[in-house]
């Protein structure tokens, strides 16, 4: 699904913006909408962990500059979960930790030689 992005857009209309649909919408970018209902969440960290990025590497950018920048990042945040998974991200902190009372599967079969 895809909206075409005719109208010059604003970074007002950007703060806006709530919903992965609303940003894939105001980019203009086609999407599968069963892929965002199960990646929304981490699309959109992983999008604002990427335009943070850009507004630190480019703090003097025009307003139309700045938002094509957003919308490369935004396509690149939603490409990332196309070929890799949360858990392979850890975007987020319940990815990150390791409980020390749990022993994982994978490392049972790797101990007992099954998995390399």
């Amino acid at each position: 699904m895809t909206i075409a992005t005719d109208t010059p857009r604003t970074l007002a209309e950007f703060t806006n913006l709530i919903d992965t649909e609303d940003y894939l919408n105001f980019f203009g970018i086609s999407y599968d909408p069963t892929f965002v209902n199960v990646n929304r969440l981490h699309i959109l960290k992983q999008f604002s962990l990427l335009i943070a990025q850009v507004d630190k590497a480019f703090p003097d950018l025009s307003e139309s500059e700045k938002l094509e920048k957003y919308k490369l990042a935004f396509s690149e945040a939603y490409e990332v979960f196309k070929t890799s998974s949360p858990l392979e991200t850890k975007l987020f902190k319940v990815f990150k930790d390791v409980p020390s009372n749990v022993v994982l599967l994978d490392d049972l079969t790797k101990e007992a030689g099954i998995i390399q």
